[in-house]
C-alpha cells in the first residue's frame, strides 16, 4: 500500500497542488493535522481534498477543533475523521490521535492507547497518526532541546508500530527517524509517500 502522508498545510494552495499530484500515485492519504490556519477556509480545503478521489484519513491539529473538523468531514465521502479512532483497511490499522502538540505527557492518549492495544493483533500493519511528534527523536528536536510527547513515544516503544506520522513542529518538516523497528516521519506540507 502506498500511503501519502502530510501535515501542517495551513491553508497553502501551493502545498495542496503538490499533495494533489502525489495523491495520483497513492492508495490512501493521511493528514496529521493543521490543514488550516485556525479553521479559516476549512470546509473549502476539505472539499478540495475530497475531490482527489482517494480515501483521506485526517486528525485535528492545534489549528482545528475536534468538533468542527468532525462535522465538516462527515459531509464528504472520501474523508475519514479518525481522532481517537481506528480505521481498518484489510490488515492495516490506522490509529488516529490529534490535537495539542505542546505537552510532554498526555494522560488522555494513555486512555485511548489502551483501546487501541485491544484491537491490534500480531499480523496487523500499524500506522500511528498523531499531531504531536514522539519525544527525543529528530521529529521533535529544535536546537539541543526536544519538544515531543513522551506518552506517544512510550506507546511506540511498547507496541509494534510499523509507521508513526507526526507533525506540529514546522522546523522538523521532512525529518525521519526510527524508534526500534518503527519508521517515524514528519512529512510536512509537501507530503511524503511511504510504501508499506
Amino acid at each position: 500500500m502506498k500511503i501519502l502522508t502530510f501535515s501542517d498545510i495551513h491553508g497553502s494552495m501551493s502545498a495542496m497542488k503538490i499533495i494533489e499530484e502525489k495523491a495520483k500515485k497513492s492508495d490512501i492519504l493521511v493528514c496529521a493535522g493543521d490543514i488550516s490556519i485556525f479553521e479559516q477556509d476549512l470546509e473549502k480545503l476539505l472539499k478540495r481534498l475530497d475531490k482527489f478521489g482517494k480515501p483521506v484519513l485526517i486528525i485535528p491539529g492545534n489549528h482545528e477543533t475536534e468538533r468542527t473538523l468532525e462535522k465538516f468531514c462527515s459531509k464528504f465521502k472520501n474523508l475519514y475523521y479518525i481522532h481517537k479512532k481506528i480505521h481498518k483497511v484489510g490488515d492495516y490499522r490506522f490509529l488516529g490521535y490529534g490535537g495539542g502538540g505542546f505537552s510532554l505527557e498526555d494522560p488522555e492518549f494513555d486512555k485511548v492507547a489502551k483501546k487501541f492495544e485491544k484491537e491490534i493483533e500480531k499480523h496487523h500493519k500499524v500506522i500511528l497518526i498523531t499531531h504531536a511528534p514522539p519525544h527525543k527523536t529528530k521529529l521533535d528536536q529544535i536546537g539541543k532541546d526536544h519538544h515531543g510527547n513522551k506518552t506517544i513515544r512510550k506507546f511506540i516503544e511498547n507496541i509494534e508500530v510499523d509507521l508513526a506520522v507526526g507533525g506540529h513542529l514546522h522546523e522538523t518538516s521532512g525529518a525521519q527517524d526510527m524508534i526500534k523497528k518503527t519508521k517515524l516521519i514528519n512529512p510536512g506540507p509537501h507530503g511524503k509517500i511511504i510504501e508499506l
